[in-house]
């Protein structure tokens, strides 16, 4: 009799066992079947988190698409692509083929691609190696010229220009009448590239300029490559010479945006370099301003154009067709008309680089519509070297230090130098962990950061937002630009507050269904990351659900009390529904610089990662 009921308690534990395993096994798969499903896009802004990814994920149902607010330097996908962590889609603004290169070989050849088709091959050139692959393609793009007061224009009765010699003339003009014809921010390195390339595009963009382009840009290019003897000479005379026309000195130097909008708005400027949402901006404030484009010396017209970003495809998704056709529809769906109107700036029109998307037009740019129609955006050649070299040199020459000769050889020389790329490591991570999220635990990588920060700030509980960190914690070790790149890199901040656990509730609730103003959850991704408490969330149709909140397993108890610490940017706490009895301190210290000063120590250890979500 006692061995019958032995065997009955050993088969149910046997049963038990079973279950037990059968549940693991199947949890197992159920996140790698998450993994194959997850289509991971890096953005690189925190701005295209807010519009642009909701919208892809919404015309998406049936795909999961992870967004990471990445970094807008190639350097960090370098150091990601050397460290097993490259993303299915990377996008980059701040770009070019020359500092690509490194990583061609690990992206997907889109030439043949419909996608690839539909830009004009006016600009498709400037992505093509030298081999005919091309990795990267354009969105629509952010147009560059002269910002113009026409009220001053007619004030003073002075013709609006219509090349260059015109344009000259209408600075000389209003410099005889007390005001400045012309300036610009020149106190940034991307307005002294802009202006040096922007009055050469004709030329740049000629078969002289682009096959020394391709050259620049060749990834097969072992050798550093300075610039031409064709075209770069004469682009350093007209800059020597534009600087001399339009009165450019030492003070210029000084003036960063700020200054040159005051100066524009209390009509003491006339016109000044900047981008077209500008037109709009002072249309609203009672200005009648129009945009212009750069004028060549051969009487052509061009825009500078900066594309909002350019996209690339990790090439493993060519290894499993259906993530590969996953990740096809994505991009499709990031290059479409609708989409990128998602991404441009109030007031500014859609200009695509792409066939498929119908150019219309606003008031704000039909003094340049016939440049647009011609295709003459020039897009900028925007490698790092290309951004610090220009800054050095035109402010050279703005200051009378060079003129065109010397600035020539002088950025001719700091191209050809060999780079320094040693750099000291300040943080060794032991262990990688995916930044994948998965609906039992959530996202590894991003509780390893939240449990290190909560420890560096010293709270019971931490939140950050779904975009505060950018992506997997790698088995590396990290300079400190790259763990400077481990923080989201749009000004996140730590706001602190002692709360009731009535009140943290409801502050978790807040950051799981989203507040007005705030930044609302889109998808199982973009939900928060939490340290120090778990939570359990509903899924439906109109969003997440705050079912529980929990910590060391236990329900909270409305008066228990706690610090917290949320991590966001500036608009969505100012926006955050906070009574008078709870007041969040701080705000005034970028995580990232409490970041890098605690691994800076080079004792830095990161915490192990907890499961802080459920969601069901």
């Amino acid at each position: 009799m006692r061995k019958k009921k032995w065997n009955r308690v050993l088969s149910v534990l046997l049963v038990m066992v079973t279950a037990i395993s059968l549940l693991s096994g199947c949890g197992g798969k159920s996140a790698e079947k998450e993994d194959a499903e997850t289509i991971t896009v890096y953005l690189w802004s925190t701005s295209l988190y807010e519009k642009y990814a909701p919208y892809i994920q919404e015309q998406l149902p049936n795909i999961n698409v992870e967004f990471v607010v990445g970094n807008n330097d190639l350097d960090f996908y370098k150091f990601l692509d050397e460290n097993g962590g490259l993303p299915d889609i990377i996008t980059c603004c701040r770009f070019s083929l020359h500092d690509a290169s490194p990583l061609k070989d690990s992206l997907m050849d889109l030439s043949t691609t419909n996608a690839a088709g539909a830009v004009y091959d006016t600009y498709l050139s400037n992505f093509m190696n030298e081999d005919g692959s091309i990795n990267w393609l354009p969105v629509c793009a952010d147009a560059h010229g002269f910002v113009v007061n026409k009220d001053l224009f007619e004030k003073y009765d002075i013709p609006l220009p219509t090349d260059y010699e015109s344009f000259v003339s209408a600075c000389q003009a209003f410099e005889e009448v007390g005001i400045r014809g012309f300036t610009a921010d020149y106190y940034y390195d991307y307005t002294c590239m802009e202006t040096l390339q922007g009055l050469s595009a004709s030329e740049l963009s000629s078969n002289a300029g682009r096959k020394w382009r391709t050259a620049y840009s060749d990834p097969d290019n072992t050798k550093r490559e300075g610039l031409d003897d064709t075209v770069w000479p004469e682009a350093f005379e007209r800059m020597e010479q534009f600087i001399k026309d339009t009165g450019l000195g030492q003070d210029d130097l000084d003036m960063n945006y700020d200054a040159v909008i005051e100066m524009f708005q209390s009509g003491k400027l006339a016109m000044y370099f900047g981008s077209s949402s500008g037109v709009k901006m002072f249309q609203d404030q009672g200005i009648n301003t129009t945009f212009l484009p750069f004028f060549q010396e051969n009487g052509e017209k061009w825009l500078m154009t900066t594309p909002y970003f350019q996209v690339a495809l990790n090439r493993d998704l060519a290894q499993d067709e259906a993530r590969r056709k996953k990740a096809m529809k994505v991009l499709n769906t990031m290059l479409s008309e609708d989409a990128q109107n998602q991404i441009i700036y109030d007031g500014q029109d859609l200009l695509s680089y792409s066939q498929n998307v119908n150019i219309h037009l606003t008031e704000y740019l039909k003094d340049v519509k016939p440049v647009i129609e011609e295709n003459h955006m020039y897009i900028r050649i925007a490698s790092n070297d290309f951004f610090s070299v220009s800054k050095d040199v035109v402010s050279r020459m703005i200051s009378g230090e060079y003129d065109a000769g010397q600035a020539y050889q002088s950025f001719n020389s700091q191209l050809l130098e060999k780079e320094d790329t040693s750099e000291n490591i300040v943080l060794e991570s032991q262990k990688s962990y995916s930044n994948r999220f998965h609906s039992s635990g959530g996202n590894a990588a991003y509780s390893v950061m939240a449990n290190t920060l909560r420890g560096i700030y010293g709270t019971d509980v931490l939140i950050a937002t779904g975009n505060s960190f950018t992506g997997n914690v790698l088995k590396a070790g990290y300079t400190e630009k790259m763990a400077r790149c481990m923080i989201m890199p749009n000004s996140l901040l730590a706001y602190s507050c002692k709360m009731s656990g009535a009140e943290l509730k409801e502050t978790v609730r807040n950051f799981i269904e989203g507040y007005q103003g705030g930044l609302i959850p889109f998808n199982r991704g973009s939900l928060p990351v939490f340290s120090g408490i778990s939570a359990e969330v509903m899924e439906t149709d109109d969003g997440y659900t705050l079912s529980k909140v929990t910590k060391d397993g236990k329900s909270i108890q409305d008066n228990d009390t706690f610090t917290v610490t949320c991590l966001a940017i500036s608009k969505h706490m100012e926006a955050y529904p906070a009574d008078e009895n709870m007041v969040f301190e701080g705000g005034d210290t970028f995580v990232k610089d409490t970041w890098i000063e605690y691994v800076s120590d080079e004792n830095a250890i990161l915490a192990e990662p907890e499961d802080y979500i459920n969601v069901r």
